[in-house]
């Protein structure tokens, strides 16, 4: 084992065996790879300083202990071979790998970068050369890959390309490759803070996290076993110390590593679904914080019981709908800020939303996800998809609270900024430009961006640094002739590079994606400048390429670029997207394939003009050519199910036959068709099969060996044990043999992929899913029209094996030029290249290969592979957006200054017009276009025949018509009813029910429209007229061209709604919450829960009134109610005092003390500090300013809001005006017309001589009804629905006509009778009596001319005079009335003319206002953080000085008791000597023991003597005399003894003496104990003193801070212009009678502020005589009230001195009268009596219940021993039953005893058991007499009768 710091050679060994292993990616090819080094630039000269010291030395961890302790546990040096198979290792191993692990790695310690670098992998014993392919350039971008932009210097970023790390400099555009050491891709990358070190986490099976250097770029430290698969991402600590790493799935592993040490310090599981990020907290790097799919989790690192550890904890949403975080950011204080896919911010706290951020109107913070978020320099940058970056105040943010049940809370953003449209920002990352404010941005649509995020006048414009293609590659074709490639994507552009100088050239961008392109061949276009792209929507566009430098005309050109691409042809030939195209091998056709199912071909010659299309049985993938090889000309169509056909040579067709072919497709073609049927599983088969009989020739050949062998030693015995063991193996090997692999046929056909011709009629095709490992030779079947294609079942001819490919298909082919390698793109985004053959169509030298990882491994799947002109060069394209150029092995070497030709412009392309581009992807394609025109044409025929029919359906109806008048020329009794036309009165009917039909359905069919149009007309009604106050109104003069228009008032602004809080209205803290709330919660929650326990107990006591008392509780009850009268009694008593003494306190409070100020009279100093004095201008530089006139941008924008009320109402005010206006002239209009008609009613009654000219009515303008433009009627829709058909028709005529708004088509629904004019109630009865007037006077008229009489002739002639005074009456009254409505606008003009110029003035203002909002709120932020340190440090002072007075009152109740102790002292030595009285010859003696220091333990802190000692001796100053005697008399030299007292001293005085030295030690103890604490009293209160002072400084500083804040922000508002227009006479500031040219030295006042300057001067003269009286009669008050004082002081000692006297006359000396009253019972003793009768009354009860026990007890004795009473008789009655049996035995024994001489065995039995018996019995009557004996005795102890194992076996029934 050796260490980091030893230089030895195996060291080396062992690093190359691990990089060995680790780089292999199967056993069979790690040894064909050897270590070349690739073409990097940057490890040419660092190679060799590589290991400086312990080369290939390093520290691996035990992975299994370190997932089980979930901490550091054990390391071992080790090499790559025991990372599988852990080693054993001895006990005294153990110990020296745990002696290791103290030991770090050597700050000087690197690695080799040529051993973990991945390598190509080359077959074995081939000649191809490692370095067959070189990566040139990299021209794609990954960049919906999170976090896939760093930063490790100015010039230089990085970002993942596959299996690449690219170094891109930003500056010259180079770029630099790193390769991945696992081969499998590269997860993630990260940068340290100091940018000295960048991590590359890869990805693979156990993939390790590489950190190098930079810049050197050496692989420094290797952290292994962090996640299973690979990593999702890796972050720095703050400091840099640590390295936080999350895996991706399967596992989701967290890992915090000592990355120095290449140890894990935790690690844990983060979540069970994707984890998107996760980060350290900047300002505490214990907290950690990780997000991704649907959650958030909050870590800390923990000590616990068992060490460190992670403790998550889940965020939960609560109401909050579930969302995936990808942003978020942490707070300082813990707090963090997350955005959602939503587009608002949310805040966690506690592991919950605190709050949800929006912004006003409830607006998203971001249309869409919010990708990341920043805290930079005291303010939020969100990062969000819609392409905008936004800045949020953190103050706002961190302080941000719910306000109501929605959990939202309204912010606005500080500043704003929109890259571009369609940007998607993923992420940003500073870039550190000192002075600048510059940011790299990472967009997901395909670009990297430049940002200046300082947002002022000089802030540039966002600028696209480099831009890709966002998303897959979907094609790429190279150019036949240079070094120009172009590809296309589904981000719906098309770009055009130069490989060879390794720039792009040219982009296009469209409606739709790209899906296929071909460079279009020279046969067709001999400049190569022209490609053919198909697109997402079946359109295929050809552009041209070309140099626009060559151009002649450069009409508004700035800037030439190199090359520049043109729209040349576009038609759309499929319905579905494109997939396939190819040009014909003669370049005569073109052929598109797309997902629709069809081949579309085209002559090229003829401008593409359509030749036809074929059906395919599927979606089409790949269309080819045959070669020039071939005889004919045929085209390969491979379909993604599993067809693949062969269509010969398209017929091309005349013109003439063109027009009358309905549909292009093509019938009568002889198309060929494979239908592919998996044989893998037979192949497989096949291999089992070959692989089974090699092994058994094997066998074979190795037993033919032995046999003979034993033939040749044993002879025929050799042979017959050889056959016996031939059989045995052979019964075995049939037992182990497997059945061989099952053929199996998927139920889908697996894809296929690509393919290409080899031969005539045969190709080569590669499949995906089950069948792929294999390339299939497949054959054509001869053609078959009749066949079906579904129902044919095809197998491939030959088959080759792939390696490694069964799970990694083929995606794409291409060959070089000579046929000799064939490229291949795979799957899993890797290139492999087969060498071979020439002339090998059946590819049988398929074996050798190169393979290389290069994309990325999941999801890089290789798209496109082209080579170049000239097989110098290779370009792939793969899903994951990457495109790499490689240079293909060739023994000529590039130039370095190769650069492609882009072709010339043609002559005139730049007069060349453009084609129309097919930009709607609903547009008709080719097909569709021509089945649509013969549909047409069907349907004007279809038209035209209705046409016909209608006229004659017209000439019918025209002769019913006419039959109808002559039915009504004949008489009434000839005429038909008119039902009697009707031939069926059902036609009819059915005629009305068929068009109600088909109004309904026409009604149901336009419900949609008429709904999508009436909300669309809402929300055009709420964006521009809801908002809309008054609209314009403009009012026009009758006689003059005068007019006044009406202002066009909206709604009130925000600011005059909207109050912001100010800092005197900041939302108040949770402590000063508490503190206003104060402890009467607690109270009020404690009386509630008292309240809730009072209820209880009552009802408790409830259900025990029903229960009946007993005389000890009625006993206890008296007893106590007689206590609580006594109590209450006292109390009443003592609360009468107590509210005495709380009105003498409130009486002595009232009393003004002698230093007592009235606050009117302190106000009134206080103003007139403020308001009189020498002020200096707000223009000075040491303007002070106060603070009630502090402004800041929440009282401006209360003073703009209410300016914008004032205006707001004059503005209202006025319109009101001019609409009374409108509707007096529509009112004069009204009776002018109805004047003018009565005038001409009048004037047809008499001669046209006398006639006066009939004024003109006045007209009502438009202008005038503004609102009559939203009024309708049915005429109006009819008219505009007209215009609207024309202009459909204009526009396209094919589409069909739409409804023009049916019944709810504009904002009022009005019809024309009720609202269409504005005639009222009052005209209309007007003019109808005009029109009566008008119509009685023609009856005159009916009868015949007469000649008048005298009478009538002088009738008539005093009308004529009545008519002509009344007309002109009527033409008087029409002239006053237009003449008092032009009167009346004038006034209302002139008046409205003032306003406008207030109104300007206002306008002036606001601008004023707003821009001073603008300043204040830039200076806002700054104050708020000065304002809150001064209130802090005056929160602080006011504290600490609280903190002193708390410390001086207790010192001086300190003081009050040392001396009380002091005065206790004296009192005991004056009480001890009047004890011993005088002349007592023992006082010497008795005084000294009294005196006498003795030393005490304390009783409960033992201390040393010596501590004693030193606290006694260190007694101030303030000590008694005493003490000094005493001092004097331990001075003296005589020793006495103290314990003994002498001989006839009296023994109590020895006592006494004896008990007084203890209390004078206590008291002396007592002093110096609060000596102490006076002393440290006095230590705090000089240690407070010198923090106030220090605090005072810092606060007066804070204030000058702030003061000095507000004056560069006042001088900031004085820079601000002002403009106020002024008169000349307004101005009195003149120099020699002229105003001068410099009016910087001017103040502007208005009149009414000098007026009142110049009063106030005359009022405070008055004032001041006023207050001079005032003062004079105060003077004397206070004179009067002194004398006052002074005889009430004599009253009250009257009054104290005859109280005495009373007292001692009643009780004989001075009592406590309160004590007196408030005298009441002992409540102790009375609770004691209570609780004695209690106890009496248990206890009672206690002994009755015993007593009854007692009486149990003696119940059952007796029944015991009336039990074994009877069993003694038991047994006295077999006591003489045995007696009888004994006798009676003897009787017959004697008796029967001669007859039987010897004894019988039964009887012997019969005996013995009665003799057992009869002992049975015997032991049983002992049993019991014991037993009787024992209940005999008192408390005698029963046991259970003794049994015999005899016994036991007997039943009862047997006794």
């Amino acid at each position: 084992m050796k260490e980091p710091d030893d230089q030895d050679t195996d060291g080396e060994k062992s690093v190359t065996s691990k990089s060995d292993g680790r780089k292999s990616l199967r056993s069979s090819k790690s040894e064909s790879r050897s270590p070349v080094q690739e073409d990097n630039t940057f490890l040419e000269d660092d190679t060799d300083e590589t290991f400086t010291e312990g080369e290939g030395s390093y520290l691996e961890e035990d992975s299994d202990e370190e997932r089980l302790e979930g901490s550091l546990s054990s390391f071992q040096y080790d090499d790559l071979q025991s990372t599988s198979v852990p080693q054993q290792t001895p006990a005294p191993a153990v110990e020296e790998a745990e002696e290791e692990v103290k030991k770090k790695i050597s700050e000087s310690f690197f690695y080799d970068y040529m051993e973990l670098a991945s390598m190509p992998f080359v077959t074995l014993d081939s000649n191809i050369p490692l370095d067959l392919l070189t990566l040139v350039h990299s021209f794609g971008y990954d960049c919906r890959k999170r976090a896939n932009l760093q930063l490790l210097d100015d010039s230089i970023a990085i970002y993942i390309a596959g299996n690449q790390l690219i170094f891109l400099n930003l500056k010259t555009k180079e770029q630099i490759y790193l390769r991945s050491s696992s081969g499998e891709g590269i997860g993630i990358i990260g940068v340290h803070p100091h940018k000295t070190y960048f991590t590359v986490a890869e990805k693979g099976s156990f993939p390790d996290i590489i950190i190098y250097e930079y810049p050197s770029l050496r692989p420094y430290r290797i952290l292994r076993d962090g996640t299973e698969k690979g990593y999702a991402y890796v972050d720095f600590n703050y400091s840099g110390t640590l390295l936080a790493s999350v895996g991706s799935n399967p596992d989701y592993t967290l890992t915090i590593w000592n990355w120095k040490e290449e140890q894990p310090i935790l690690r844990t599981k983060a979540f069970s679904q994707e984890v998107f990020k996760v980060t350290f907290n900047p300002d505490n790097e214990e907290q950690l914080t990780t997000s991704g799919s649907g959650h958030i989790k909050f870590w800390e690192m923990a000590f616990t019981f068992t060490g460190l550890k992670l403790q998550g904890s889940l965020g939960r949403f609560g109401k909050t709908t579930t969302t995936d975080i990808e942003g978020y950011m942490e707070l300082p204080d813990g707090k963090v800020l997350s955005g959602s896919e939503w587009g608002n911010m949310l805040l966690w706290e506690g592991g919950l939303i605190k709050v949800e951020l929006c912004r006003g109107t409830s607006k998203s913070c971001h249309n869409g996800p919010i990708n990341q978020i920043m805290l930079y320099e005291g303010e939020v940058i969100t990062v969000g998809s819609d392409g905008y970056v936004r800045i949020w105040d953190f103050e706002t943010i961190d302080t941000a609270d719910i306000i109501d049940e929605t959990g939202l809370l309204e912010i606005e953003p500080i500043n704003e900024l929109q890259v571009d449209k369609n940007v998607n920002l993923f992420s940003m990352i500073k870039m550190n430009e000192t002075g600048n404010n510059f940011w790299l941005a990472q967009d997901a649509n395909g670009a990297i961006w430049k940002l200046d995020l300082s947002f002022s006048n000089i802030t540039q414009d966002p600028e696209c640094l480099f831009s890709f293609h966002s998303g897959a590659i979907e094609a790429v074709a190279v150019s036949p002739l240079t070094y120009l490639m172009a590809t296309t994507a589904l981000d719906c552009s098309v770009r055009i590079y130069d490989f060879a100088s390794k720039t792009p050239l040219a982009q296009m961008k469209f409606k739709q994606g790209g899906t296929a392109l071909v460079w279009v061949p020279r046969m067709v276009n001999f400049t190569g400048a022209q490609i053919i792209v198909g697109f997402e929507d079946g359109v295929v566009r050809i552009l041209e390429l070309y140099d626009p430098k060559g151009l002649t005309i450069f009409a508004g050109r700035k800037k030439i670029l190199d090359a520049d691409i043109q729209l040349k042809q576009v038609f759309k030939p499929h319905t579905a997207c494109v997939t396939a195209l190819a040009y014909e091998r003669d370049g005569e056709i073109l052929a598109t394939g797309s997902k629709d199912q069809t081949v579309f071909f085209f002559e090229v010659e003829r401008d593409y003009k359509p030749i036809g299309y074929i059906n395919t049985p599927g979606p089409v993938c790949q269309l080819m050519w045959s070669p020039m090889s071939h005889p004919e000309s045929t085209l390969l169509i491979i379909c993604e199910n599993g067809y693949i056909l062969e269509a010969p040579l398209p017929t091309i067709k005349q013109e003439e036959d063109d027009h009358d072919v309905v549909s292009y497709e093509i019938k009568d073609m002889c198309i060929k068709c494979f239908h592919f049927s998996s044989v893998k599983s037979k192949i497989l088969r096949l291999i089992e099969i070959e692989k089974r009989e090699r092994q058994r020739e094997l066998k074979e050949k190795i037993r033919e060996e032995r046999r003979n062998k034993l033939a040749a030693e044993m002879g025929e015995d050799g042979e017959k044990e050889f056959q016996e063991e031939e059989e045995e193996e052979e019964e075995e090997e049939e037992e182990k043999e497997e059945p061989l692999p099952e053929i199996f046929i998927p139920s889908t056909p697996s894809p296929i992929l690509c393919g290409f011709y080899s031969e005539p009629g045969k190709f080569w095709v590669s499949l995906g899913d089950y069948d792929s490992g294999f390339l299939y030779h497949c054959e054509f079947p001869p053609c078959d029209e009749s066949s079906d294609f579904k129902e044919q079942k095809d197998e491939p001819i030959d088959a080759r094996y792939l390696e490694d490919t069964e799970d990694n298909p083929i995606q794409a082919i291409t060959f070089n030029i000579n046929k000799v390698m064939m490229f291949c793109g795979m799957k899993n985004g890797a290139i492999r290249v087969y060498v071979l053959n020439q002339n090998d169509p059946s590819l049988t030298s398929l074996v050798d290969y190169w393979h290389f990882n290069m994309h990325d491994n999941n999801y890089g799947c290789i798209k496109s592979i082209a080579s170049s002109f000239d097989d110098r060069f290779l370009v792939t394209a793969g899903a994951d957006g990457n495109i790499f150029v490689f240079n293909i092995f060739s023994e000529f070497m590039l130039r370095k200054d190769m650069k492609a030709k882009v072709p010339s412009p043609r002559f005139g392309i730049e007069t060349e017009p453009i084609p129309e581009d097919i930009e709607d992807p609903k547009a008709y394609s080719i097909e569709n276009a021509r089945r649509k025109r013969e549909h047409d044409k069907l349907m004007k025929e279809v038209e035209e025949i209705k046409a016909r029919k209608r006229e004659q359906i017209k000439a019918l109806r025209n002769e019913f018509c006419k039959l109808l008048e002559m039915n009504e020329e004949l008489p009434k009794h000839m005429q038909f009813k008119r039902t009697d036309f009707d031939v069926d009165s059902q036609i009819r009917a059915e005629m009305h029910r068929k068009t109600a039909f088909k109004i309904q359905q026409v009604e149901k069919e336009l419900a949609w429209e008429k709904e999508k149009h009436e909300l669309g007309l809402m929300k055009l009604k709420n964006r521009f007229r809801d908002p809309l106050e008054n609209d314009t109104i403009v009012v026009h003069a009758i006689l003059s061209d005068h007019k006044i228009s009406s202002y066009r008032l909206v709604q009130p602004s925000k600011y005059s709604k909207f109050k912001r809080a100010s800092q005197s209205e900041r939302k108040p803290s949770k402590l000063d919450r508490f503190e206003k709330e104060g402890p009467g919660r607690k109270d009020s929650q404690r009386d509630a829960g008292g309240s809730v326990t009072t209820q209880e107990e009552s009802i408790i006591e409830k259900g025990k009134k029903f229960r009946p008392k007993t005389l000890s509780e009625i006993m206890v009850e008296n007893q106590i109610e007689k206590t609580r009268k006594l109590i209450l009694k006292a109390e009443r008593a003592q609360l009468k005092i107590q509210q005495r003494k709380k009105e003498w306190e409130e009486l002595y409070k009232s009393k003004p003390g002698d230093n007592y100020e009235d606050p009117k009279d302190l106000q009134a100093i206080k103003e007139a500090q403020v308001y009189m004095g020498d002020f200096n201008l707000k223009t000075a530089p040491d303007y002070k300013i106060p603070e009630h006139m502090r402004i800041n941008a929440a009282k401006k924008e209360e003073e703009l809001g209410h300016l914008d009320s004032l205006v707001h109402g004059n503005k209202r005010h006025m319109n009101k005006c001019i609409l009374s206006l409108r509707d007096l002239k529509v009112a004069v209009v009204e009776e002018i017309q109805c004047l003018v008609q009565e005038l001409k009613n009048i004037q047809s009654t008499f001669h046209i001589s006398k006639h006066i000219p009939i004024p003109k009515i006045p007209q009502i303008h438009p202008e005038e009804v503004p609102e009559k433009r939203f009024q309708y009627d049915e005429e109006t829709l009819l008219n505009f629905k007209q215009q609207q058909m024309k202009s459909n028709d204009e526009k396209s005529p094919g589409v069909e006509e739409t409804g023009s708004g049916g019944p709810g088509g504009g904002f009022l629904k009005l019809s024309s009778g009720k609202d269409g004019d504005l005639t009222t109630r009052d005209s209309i009865s007007r003019s109808s009596k005009a029109s009566t007037f008008s119509l009685d006077i023609p009856k005159y008229m009916e009868f015949e001319k007469a000649e008048p009489t005298d009478v009538e002739l002088e009738i008539m002639k005093r009308d004529e005079i009545k008519h002509v005074y009344m007309q002109q009456y009527l033409v008087n009254r029409i002239k006053e009335l237009v003449v008092t409505f032009d009167a009346e606008l004038r006034l209302l003009r002139h008046q409205k003319l003032k306003l406008d110029t207030q109104m300007k003035l206002s306008d002036l203002h606001h601008v004023t206002l707003f821009q001073e909002i603008l300043l204040l709120k830039n200076f806002e932020k700054q104050e708020n953080i000065l304002q809150e340190r001064v209130n802090s440090l005056d929160k602080e002072e006011q504290y600490m000085q609280w903190k002193i007075n708390e410390t001086l009152k207790e010192m001086e109740e300190k003081k009050n008791e040392i001396t009380k102790l002091q005065e206790q002292e004296k009192a005991l030595y004056a009480g001890f000597q009047a004890a011993i009285g005088e002349n007592n010859k023992f006082a010497n003696f008795l005084m000294k023991v009294l005196k006498k220091k003795i030393k005490r333990v304390k009783k409960k802190e033992v201390e040393g003597d010596a501590d004693e000692d030193e606290e006694s001796e260190e007694s101030s100053e303030e000590e008694s005399s005493l003490e000094s005697d005493e001092d004097e008399s331990e001075s003296e030299d005589e020793v006495f003894d103290d314990s003994i007292c002498p001989t006839n001293c009296d023994v109590a005085l020895f006592e006494l003496a004896l008990q007084l030295r203890e209390k004078r030690l206590d008291i002396e103890e007592a002093l110096v104990e609060e000596k102490k604490i006076v002393d440290n009293l006095k230590k705090e209160y000089d240690t407070l003193s010198k923090k106030v002072k220090i605090v005072a400084t810092n606060l007066n500083a804070a204030e000058e801070a702030l003061e000095a804040y507000q004056r560069e922000k006042q001088q900031r508002l004085n820079e601000l212009l002002v403009v106020i227009p002024l008169k000349l006479h307004q101005i009195e500031y003149v120099v020699f009678g002229e105003i001068p040219s410099d009016l910087s030295g001017t103040l502007v006042f208005s009149h009414h502020a000098l007026r009142r300057l110049q009063e106030r001067i005359r009022e405070l003269q008055e004032e001041n005589s006023k207050q001079q009286k005032l003062n004079k009669e105060w003077r004397e008050r206070r004179k009067q009230l002194i004398r006052e004082k002074r005889e009430m002081t004599k009253t009250i000692h009257k009054m104290e001195e005859t109280v005495r006297q009373l007292m001692i006359s009643k009780f004989g000396r001075v009592v406590n009268l309160e004590a007196l009253q408030t005298l009441s019972v002992n409540t102790t003793l009375e609770e004691l009596k209570i609780r004695k009768l209690r106890k009496e009354l248990a206890n009672a009860k206690e002994m009755k219940m015993w007593e009854e026990k007692i009486a149990q007890m003696r119940w059952e004795l007796m029944m015991k021993t009336k039990e074994h009473t009877r069993k003694l008789y038991q047994m006295n009655d077999l006591c003489i039953e045995k007696k009888k049996l004994d006798s009676r035995l003897n009787t017959l024994q004697n008796q029967q005893g001669n007859a039987f001489q010897g004894p019988r065995e039964a009887d012997v039995v019969a005996r013995e058991e009665v003799t057992e018996l009869i002992q049975l019995q015997a032991e049983r009557i002992s049993a019991l007499k014991e037993e009787i004996a024992l209940l005999r005795r008192k408390g005698g102890l029963i046991l259970p009768p003794i049994q015999s194992p005899r016994e036991k076996e007997i039943q009862p029934a047997d006794l």
